[in-house]
């Protein structure tokens, strides 16, 4: 399946292949930001597409990749088990309890729940 723009909960969502390229560069994230332009409000990547710098935050890659969104008023999901990345980092941890509790930058183990989020932020 391509990345394609789906209504989730009533809201956008550009929903991105798990067997597509990897988020490997900030320009990576830029071309999920330009596609989302078509339409969406939020963006779901599998985590499986994320590199793993993203998941060692001592890179800054997963804070460079958030602020993208965040600067281009985007909600970004991350979606997919990310428990072994959190058993080895307290501060990743940490960041995932964070923006889960904000409304940008979501971690969610699969698009039922990024549904149930976005139903519970309509």
């Amino acid at each position: 399946m391509p990345d394609e723009i789906q209504e989730r909960a009533g809201v956008p969502v550009l929903v991105c292949d798990p067997a597509g390229p990897t988020v490997a560069t900030e320009q990576d994230a830029l071309d999920l930001i330009g596609a989302a332009f078509a339409g969406a409000q939020v963006v779901a990547v599998p985590a499986n597409r994320l590199d793993e710098r993203f998941f060692s935050l001592g890179t800054r890659f997963a804070g460079d990749v958030m602020q993208k969104f965040v600067n281009y008023r985007l909600r970004l999901a991350v979606v997919g088990d990310i428990s072994a990345h959190l058993d080895g980092s307290s501060a990743l941890r940490a960041l995932v309890h964070e923006s889960n509790q904000a409304g940008h930058i979501w971690f969610v183990p699969d698009l039922d729940a990024l549904d149930a989020r976005l139903r519970a932020t309509a």
